[in-house]
């Protein structure tokens, strides 16, 4: 039998209930030993059905319990201390992203994560799919010249939903679209800086809304290519789009969570590779072997694409271009 690995949520409702545990109850040998949400219902409602503990404050749960690994799937301002009284007692970290609300928050957390030494890693999936491998792969010794990218879709939850107030959520940019942001960093490089335009236009009649409807970055990359990208929430009768085009010289590849098309036709051979360990079983063998390099996003590396996302904030509210810092 594989080695036990005993894991605990802080978090037990949404993508913990609906993603990361069904995958993990896969995994031979996982088992699931508690669970916390401050809605004390929700948690006891996840651990009739999976198994564990119920708790309502995650410290209790963490004096308690004994675990080798915490999921940590809250909203992004709701990343508080949970992060460093695990990392303290040697326990490994899976983390929703995006991983904060403010980089002073963050970088304590990336200090307590080195400092302990402990695993981490970060729910940015996408890099697990076959579309990113390949994408990676074909570009690793291209020159960039242009990534204009867009998420466009509604709002998500009703009006109590934490993810409509600026200050909970970060808005469209920092929460949903830090996927395809981060994609970008991932297949094309750090960036250098962004400057951002925001406006709420649209949806004024909105209840208790307070992000905005439409958000438009300038990027530039250390590796001298620039770039775009735009996103919207204004979508709320459905539709929507989400990609990623990457301009080449003479090529361009259109990147979807799911495909690839290169233009002109024929222009390049790029095949996806058959799946590997999604991002549970990666979490799980790097606890069990301590082999880190599967692990394709990191606490530090997340914190990087946040910059991002928080950098554009910024500079949307002051109107100036903002430089990435972390190296």
């Amino acid at each position: 039998m594989a080695q036990q690995v005993r894991i605990g949520f802080v978090g037990a409702g949404g993508i913990a209930t609906e993603a990361h545990i069904p995958a993990l109850k896969q995994i031979e040998g996982v088992e699931i030993v508690a669970l916390c949400d401050t809605r004390k219902e929700q948690a006891d409602a996840a651990a009739q059905q999976f198994g564990g503990r119920a708790y309502s404050d995650h410290r209790e749960m963490l004096d308690r319990e004994e675990m080798d690994g915490l999921f940590v799937c809250v909203p992004p301002g709701a990343h508080t201390d949970a992060e460093l009284i695990a990392a303290g007692r040697g326990v490994h970290l899976f983390i929703e992203k995006p991983v904060v609300l403010t980089m002073d928050k963050g970088l304590e957390i990336a200090e307590a994560v080195k400092k302990a030494n402990v695993i981490s890693c970060v729910g940015y999936q996408v890099r697990y799919f076959p579309v990113a491998e390949a994408a990676r792969t074909f570009l690793a010794d291209k020159t960039i010249g242009m990534v204009v990218g867009n998420r466009w879709g509604g709002i998500p939850g009703g009006p109590e939903h934490w993810w409509r107030v600026m200050d909970q959520s970060g808005g469209m940019v920092h929460e949903m679209a830090t996927h395809n942001i981060d994609l970008i960093r991932y297949l094309v490089g750090d960036f250098a800086a962004v400057y951002a335009c925001y406006s709420r236009n649209v949806l004024k009649d909105v209840d208790n809304l307070t992000v905005p409807d439409a958000q438009v970055i300038v990027m530039q990359f250390e590796n001298g290519a620039a770039g775009s990208f735009s996103a919207t929430c204004a979508l709320t009768k459905g539709g929507g789009a989400s990609s990623t085009d990457i301009v080449l010289r003479d090529v361009m590849l259109r990147i979807s969570f799911s495909e690839i098309e290169v233009m002109p036709e024929g222009a390049a051979d790029i095949t996806l590779p058959e799946p590997g360990m999604n991002i549970q079983e990666t979490f799980i063998h790097a606890i069990r072997t301590g082999d880190r390099s599967v692990i394709r996003s990191d606490y530090f590396d997340a914190l990087k694409t946040a910059e991002v996302t928080l950098g554009a904030n910024k500079s949307a509210a002051t109107g100036k271009p903002v430089t990435m810092t972390l190296a």
